[in-house]
């Protein structure tokens, strides 16, 4: 075998779709999406609007864009997931008394109660993942890392 033919061997292995890492973190996602849509089905919230609840029940009253700088989120992806979390009575919106260009977030009663039904669904996921809990760490701070180098990058 020449090199022409070498190279264009390595450039279609190369150009597979399961070499990818790209597809090895999307085909993953789907995987997690799916086992969250499960665990959160009782609950009645997607796995976005899950999210957003996690930060809320970390950090109560907060700002709009507080939750998008958490979750990497504008606001034109975050307002519709607001609404419909507003329109299941578990946050409120309410434009900011000190700056009205501020709309701030708030759980209600429900909203935290709802905290408590979702308190094993970390478990549950790490079950689902066959991952100790070392392995689960690392690997998320790998993940962090990746993320923190492809914003550096674009």
């Amino acid at each position: 075998m020449n090199s022409n033919q070498d190279d264009k061997k390595v450039q279609q292995t190369l150009l597979r779709v399961d070499q990818q890492l790209c597809f090895a973190l999307y085909s993953a996602n789907l995987a997690m999406h799916k086992v969250y849509r499960q665990l959160l089905a009782p609950l009645e919230i997607t796995y976005p609007q899950y999210l957003v609840m996690l930060v809320l029940w970390n950090q109560d009253e907060v700002t709009v864009s507080e939750i998008g700088e958490h979750l990497f989120l504008d606001s034109a992806t975050l307002t519709p997931l607001l609404k419909r979390l507003e329109s299941a009575g578990l946050l409120r919106r309410q434009r900011s008394r000190q700056d009205e260009r501020l709309v701030i977030v708030t759980l209600t009663d429900e909203g935290r109660a709802l905290q408590a039904k979702a308190a094993s669904i970390p478990d549950a996921v790490q079950c689902a993942t066959a991952c100790d809990l070392d392995t689960m760490v690392a690997l998320k701070q790998q993940l962090d890392d990746l993320r923190a180098s492809l914003n550096r990058s674009s």
